[in-house]
């Protein structure tokens, strides 16, 4: 379905809207542009103004199982109808304990114990403490532009964006190291820029900054996040692996906005072949619902009654809409769709590639795919301005796109999404780069 715009947006309930948001909301998070949902439907969006947008973000990554998946709403009624909160903390319910051994099917071997929470952010910090109770050690290695969320442990790992850290520390001891990119590697070569991640972590920071029996855990996105949608050689991971193995060192892989199939399998590590100890779920866990999960084998989540827990975490509405989008998940052939559409994304961004100097780089695995915008493909100088542009102009032509990094355009639309509306979606990016371009 094209989308269809009947008031250049916003339009006027929008505005209305947006001018009352800013008087008595927190003006502390970013908005690209200004659009004000009413109500959506699998990658349909529709503001308070009429006009439907198609959209390529999945609220975030949120959304895998498409907006308003029926499934999910109409587990969400039935179980609000029984108890919505089960005060999980101090009593037991059957649907979170369901939903956890569901849960366990999807992952490797031996991640067999689940911790609820209610977002990315508190599955990090659950990971980290869990980390340091384990260890009994209290630093953690984390990556250049990774991000992990805002709440104090998992900022203390994040280092995406300044803005997001200053003027709130300090922060825990946390030691960052260059991530494995290979468009901008840290070495020369992008064929070793995972090589020379490892040695940098080797010989710079084991032999000048920590000692590597001082570390609890290093803390990674599989395929960064909001540094940038940046997939790693296949390799990275695997070498992390084997330092953690090599010194005892745990090895937590950030899964929030990779997982639940984003790249075509459950888990993006699973590309590499890696097993994390400790992995961190949540964004399209609850499908829409807030709900936060950390997963660690029997041997590690050892922590004892009273040591850690949530108020909301097992919360009954969010693990019934985890369980339904579970079963949502498990459908014959799911991953291997995501991996065609994502095929048919990428070769789509390519043939832009290929008629816009404006971008610079294409990446991506599944449907987690990103676009880099330089404003020289030599100097690789980030177009930070004409990224803005290109967004706000194919917002106002109905289709719905998110930032990434310095200059890269995401995409990461819902895993329901069909290959006419992947056309259609690249049809409109088209166009925007040929405006901003003045082609």
């Amino acid at each position: 379905m094209k989308p269809d715009i009947k008031l250049t947006p916003p339009g006027p309930l929008a505005v209305d809207i947006l001018k009352r948001d800013s008087r008595v909301v927190s003006q502390s998070m970013v908005r690209e542009y200004p659009l004000v949902l009413h109500h959506a439907s699998d990658v349909n969006l529709w503001d308070v103004d009429g006009n439907r947008y198609l959209d390529f973000t999945a609220g975030i990554a949120v959304m895998n199982v498409g907006w308003n998946n029926p499934g999910v709403v109409r587990a969400v009624e039935e179980q609000a109808k029984l108890l919505s909160h089960g005060a999980f903390l101090d009593f037991c319910s059957e649907i979170p304990v369901k939903f956890a051994e569901k849960l366990t099917e999807f992952l490797p071997e031996g991640h067999n114990r689940v911790y609820f929470s209610n977002s990315g952010a508190e599955c990090v910090e659950a990971a980290l403490k869990l980390a340091r109770y384990h260890t009994k050690r209290k630093y953690f290695i984390s990556f250049y532009g990774g991000f992990h969320g805002r709440t104090y442990g998992a900022l203390s790992l994040t280092a995406s964006n300044v803005i997001q850290r200053k003027h709130f520390g300090p922060f825990l001891p946390v030691i960052h190291a260059p991530y494995a990119y290979p468009y901008r590697p840290f070495g020369l070569e992008s064929a070793t820029c995972d090589v020379d991640v490892i040695h940098y972590i080797k010989d710079q920071i084991f032999g000048t900054e920590v000692s590597p029996e001082e570390i609890a855990a290093i803390v990674v996105e599989p395929v960064q996040g909001e540094g940038g949608y940046i997939v790693p050689p296949l390799t990275f991971l695997k070498q992390l692996r084997e330092i953690c193995d090599e010194h005892d060192i745990l090895l937590v892989a950030d899964e929030v906005q990779s997982g639940c199939f984003r790249t075509g399998t459950f888990l993006a590590s699973e590309h590499s072949g890696v097993k994390a100890d400790i992995v961190c779920l949540s964004k399209a866990i609850g499908g829409g619902l807030p709900l936060g999960i950390t997963v660690a084998r029997d041997e590690i989540m050892t922590w004892p009654p009273g040591s850690h827990a949530s108020t909301f975490g097992g919360n009954n509405l969010s693990c019934a809409a985890g369980l339904a989008v579970l079963e949502i998940l498990q459908e014959q052939g799911f991953g291997e769709k995501v991996l065609d559409k994502g095929r048919y994304l990428l070769e789509g961004l390519h043939r832009l590639h290929e008629r816009h100097d404006l971008i610079g780089d294409v990446r991506g695995i599944g449907l987690m795919c990103g676009i880099e915008l330089v404003t020289n493909r030599e100097t690789k100088e980030p177009a930070r301005d004409e990224r803005g542009r290109i967004l706000r102009y194919a917002f106002e032509q109905g289709l719905t796109l998110l930032p990434a990094g310095a200059s890269t355009i995401r995409f990461c639309p819902p895993l329901t999404i069909e290959k006419d509306d992947i056309a259609t979606g690249l049809d409109i990016l088209d166009r925007a780069f040929a405006k901003c371009e003045g082609i």
